[in-house]
């Protein structure tokens, strides 16, 4: 007989595994949350909050150092780097004991501090001898940065987003490899700090863009503050107490390099092979991402671990789709998942929503290197791309690099969800001026492009930077 029984055992004490014990319970079911330490969740630790506390004191700089655009002279601007990782890490950790303490507050019950591992598909073993047996198991265990063996073999060398905020000083010189999310924030970010900065990929996109002209827009406003090498195959090795990168026939150091090459999911050791599940090369199961099931088992796995969406807002969703499945099985109830939206906290930000354009869809392009309000700001750059379906110009996905894209893709986003037309968010009033008023051009594009009759005076408007 297991040592402990519940409805739903929950695996991991992240973002996904809380807000699936948090629904799971609230359905009715008995639930037991098993993570090793309860360290708090990846955004909080070493995710979303430290980077963008980083990124604001390299927006701060970089914001001090262009004041002469508007006739504010600051003098020479000196970046004092203990003090800006001493803000990252006090503020990083008040936001993860925020975290821990509210996993605290959980029944004590519910709460088994261990390491799980799968001895059949509703039966786990703990690494402290004990057993577990549940009518339903949720995977939530995460991810964790892949450090490819050459840059492992660097040492302390070597940074993950795991370590980069530990350092007690700014580096001089930074080699990133990596151009996803991850590793183009942080490098903007320590470039706007005065690191020198390179960065390399294998491949010859940034951040997974997927409209070429925005990526030509984002490597040109990269390019402008580092070094990239793309279609590159950097190779590391240690030189003098520092890291010597060769490719393609030349060669740099630099004091540290940011490994960013993928966090692969948490699965290793997680004894999947004796849940009945088949399994991939990669030793991942299938997952149905309208219910969380992995095939036909009694298992869920959410978040980070199924490598499906692995942003925050997604991971608590699909969290909470596994506990309510969870306890439902068999009888599992499928979800509309929201619409797709991801945002890189360049500056200006990189967001990609929706669907990409197929052959049939009408594009609108918005140029804000000419645009009024952005103009003003001094931020005149990159663009935006809106997608829509014909007949009727309903929107269906974006592509942004540009300033204020952060905030406009929360109304595209909802444009998207409710299946507006452009037409219909041109009826919508947009102040001047506005970063906002700068999409009427894109979404005119769209109008005359259905064709539709275009309603009011959208034929009309500012005249260009306007």
């Amino acid at each position: 007989m297991a040592d402990l029984t519940c409805d739903v055992a929950i695996i991991g004490a992240g973002t996904a595994g809380l807000a699936a014990e948090r629904n799971a319970r609230k359905h009715g079911a008995k639930t037991l949350l098993i993570d090793p330490s309860f360290a708090g969740t990846t955004c909080a630790t070493v995710g979303c909050m430290p980077s963008k506390l980083l990124i604001a004191a390299a927006r701060s700089a970089h914001g001090a150092r262009q004041s002469e655009v508007f006739g504010v002279e600051t003098g020479e601007v000196r970046v004092d780097g203990p003090a800006v990782l001493r803000r990252v890490r006090e503020h990083r950790d008040r936001f993860a004991q925020a975290t821990r303490d509210s996993i605290m507050d959980l029944p004590k019950e519910i709460r088994v501090q261990a390491r799980a591992r799968f001895t059949s598909a509703t039966t786990l073993t703990l690494d402290d001898g004990r057993t577990v047996a549940a009518n339903a198991v949720i995977i939530a265990t995460g991810s964790s940065p892949m450090v490819p063996g050459p840059f492992a073999d660097l040492g302390d060398l070597a940074l993950t987003n795991e370590t980069i905020f530990e350092l007690d000083d700014l580096p001089e010189s930074l080699a990133v490899i990596g151009g996803g999310v991850i590793g183009l924030e942080l490098a903007q970010a320590m470039a706007r700090l005065g690191v020198r900065v390179a960065l390399f990929d294998q491949q010859e996109t940034l951040a997974q863009v997927r409209c070429a002209k925005v990526h030509a827009a984002l490597q040109e406003a990269m390019a402008r503050e580092m070094d990239l090498h793309l279609g590159t195959d950097p190779q590391p090795s240690e030189q003098d107490g520092r890291v010597r990168i060769d490719w393609e026939g030349q060669s740099d150091t630099f004091d540290k390099v940011l490994v960013s090459t993928g966090r692969p999911p948490n699965v290793q050791g997680l004894g999947l092979e004796t849940t009945g599940l088949a399994l991939d090369d990669k030793g991942m199961p299938e997952i149905d991402p309208e219910t969380m099931q992995c095939g036909d088992a009694p298992i869920f796995m959410a978040g980070d671990s199924n490598t499906g969406r692995p942003v925050l807002h997604e991971a608590s969703d699909e969290g909470a789709i596994a506990g309510r499945n969870a306890v439902a099985y068999p009888a599992l109830v499928r979800s509309d998942r929201k619409v797709n939206f991801a945002i890189t906290f360049t500056e200006p930000p990189l967001v990609m929503l929706g669907d990409s354009p197929d052959d049939s869809a009408k594009i609108g392009s918005a140029d804000y290197t000419d645009q009024g309000r952005a103009k003003v700001d001094a931020e005149n750059t990159g663009l935006a791309r809106l997608y829509a379906a014909a007949p009727d110009g309903r929107l269906i996905g974006a592509d942004l690099f540009c300033p204020g894209a952060d905030h406009m893709g929360h109304l595209l986003a909802l444009a998207i969800g409710q299946k507006i037309t452009a037409g219909d968010l041109l009826d919508m009033p947009f102040y001047h001026p506005t970063l906002e008023e700068g999409l009427k051009g894109a979404l005119r594009e769209i109008c005359h492009a259905v064709p539709l009759n275009v309603p009011g005076d959208h034929d009309t408007g500012n005249p260009p930077g306007v």
